[in-house]
């Protein structure tokens, strides 16, 4: 299999932890990608041109990363990382439903800076992004994940990554509950430093 990539991205930094979670990260074989490069194959595998997307041995594309995870965890059979059982299931899926959406949001705040010119930019855009930042950050901050690492945990990692790689890290004054469970998460996942974005 082949991982069509970003190494920046905080979306395949979750499929790379659930890869080596499942097992299955020697079976993969990571591809860059330039989502912003017309000529790219990702758009090809990807008609909407995002990463990840991983292409399969029998020539078919999947993506997003959320169906790429729920595919490697299938393959692998580790129920740890997404339960059969539904309740438990949606609960892990509505974990990661929460850490997916605040990655959108932060995504977001970025690209209304990097891709459009001062004039162009609206605040109100912003501030409704930073507004959603601002209250997935307060309820995590109010019910830290619990238990072992899973997919919904993953997803949230990753986007307190991204904060901390995009955005200066400055959420960690605010959430000392949240800073103490990643730091727990990052000490019994080694694959969250393996698959570290390379510096900015």
């Amino acid at each position: 299999m082949k991982l069509l990539c970003g190494l920046t991205s905080p979306f395949v930094r979750k499929v790379r932890i659930v890869a080596a979670l499942s097992g299955l990260a020697d079976r993969i074989e990571l591809v860059p990608a330039d989502p912003m490069n017309p000529d790219d194959q990702l758009r090809v595998r990807n008609p909407l041109g995002k990463v990840p997307a991983l292409a399969l041995d029998d020539g078919t594309t999947i993506y997003d990363s959320s169906v790429i995870c729920q595919y490697l965890i299938g393959l692998s059979g580790n129920a740890a990382l997404l339960p059969a059982e539904p309740a438990a299931r949606a609960r892990v899926l509505t974990l990661e439903a929460l850490g997916d959406g605040l990655l959108d949001a932060l995504i977001l705040q970025r690209y209304e800076v990097i891709f459009r010119e001062p004039a162009m930019r609206s605040q109100r855009w912003t501030d409704h992004q930073a507004g959603k930042t601002a209250r997935a950050l307060a309820a995590l901050e109010a019910a830290p994940p619990a238990g072992p690492p899973d997919l919904g945990q993953i997803a949230v990692a990753c986007a307190l990554g991204y904060l901390d790689f995009r955005f200066e890290g400055a959420w960690r004054a605010g959430h000392p509950r949240l800073v103490a469970w990643l730091d727990a998460f990052a000490a019994r996942t080694p694959a969250w430093a393996a698959a570290a974005p390379p510096p900015a």
